[in-house]
Order: C-alpha cells, then structure tokens, then sequence
C-alpha cells in the first residue's frame, strides 16, 4: 500500500531523501506534490517534504538588478527556518535571459557570493506555455503571473493559501515579513 501512494506520489525510489513522515503517510497538500531536482546534485527534491511549513518561493537569476536579494533571502530563511519557514530558490532563465549558466555554476555563484543555505531548484521554467505546473497553479491561486526575476509566492502551512509579492519587495519589507509571521502562528 505505501509503495502504491508512493508510486502515486512520484515518491518512489527516493526513501531516505528527506522526506517528512506526513508526506509518506499521504497528507501532502496537493499544491505541493511536485517533485523537482535540487541545484547542487541534481538529486529529487519533492515539496512535499515542505508539508507543514511555511514556504517562500521566490524565481531567481544570478545576472539581475534584484540579485542582491539573495543576501535577503538567506538571512530570512536562517532567522526563521527554527519556526518553520522555508525559502526555496527557483533559478530561472525566462526574463532578460539573466540565468544563463549552467546548474553547477549557479549553484557555486549562490554559495560563494551570498553564502546561500535555503534549498535551490535546478533551472525551473516558470512562464509560458511550459512553465512548471507548480508555478501555473501559484498564479492561477493568486491571479499573479512573474513579470521579472524575484517574484515571490508565499504558502501557508497547510497549502491552502497563498500570496505573491513582486520583484521589488525585499526580503525584509515589511508587509512580506508581517505575512510571514501571521503563517508561522505569531
């Protein structure tokens, strides 16, 4: 039984990947059952291994105005991974071609420039036509589509809500933190 709700999932073969108990037992939201690669190894990463967090997801580019946001994001993530926020970084080609690199050189960039820790996606289309089905469903949710770079969806605990903020909101603006602290149950 396990195995076929696995199979299900997309979840076979990836025991020991750090996968939460939840997820195993079936209680992934279905906003987050997608399964994607990390950047560093290329290895599944599934979002239902998120289940029971708060989670920002923001599209990101090595070569863009908003990049020093990453300094932002991971000062974020470590200030409130201990109460359950997750910032997961989707690195993206689709705007001005400012992601041109391959996976390893972004990974090593996002290491060495900002000393990023929060979990990085592989490149992720997130527009058009073949954009992942993930960030189809974040827009349709919020009627908010990326226009650039740094985009930002945030998801409540249970996946039931979420809210976008543009490119140019910071990781510490004000609005966007408030938002994040009433999810994390402040």
């Amino acid at each position: 039984m396990l195995l076929k709700l696995m199979r299900c999932l997309g979840l076979a073969g990836v025991l020991g990947g750090g996968i939460s108990a939840p997820a195993l037992a079936g209680e992934c939201p279905p906003l987050l059952n997608h399964t994607f690669t990390t950047l560093q190894d290329g290895k599944p990463m599934p979002l239902c291994q998120y289940a029971g967090k708060v989670i920002l997801v923001v599209n990101t580019a090595s070569y863009c105005g908003f990049t020093s946001q990453y300094d932002g994001l991971e000062k974020l993530h470590d200030r409130l991974k201990d109460r359950g926020l997750v910032v997961i970084g989707f690195p993206s080609n689709d705007f001005g071609e400012q992601e041109p690199g391959s996976e390893k050189e972004i990974a090593e960039f996002c290491r060495l420039t900002y000393g990023v820790e929060f979990p990085m996606a592989g490149k992720t289309l997130i527009k058009g036509r073949n954009a992942h089905p993930f960030f189809l469903k974040l827009a349709d949710i919020t009627r908010s589509t990326p226009r650039w770079n740094f985009h930002k969806y945030l998801i409540n605990r249970d996946a039931t809500q979420v809210i976008a903020f543009g490119s140019f909101t910071k990781p510490d603006d004000k609005a966007l933190v408030a938002r994040i602290d009433e999810f994390l149950g402040r």
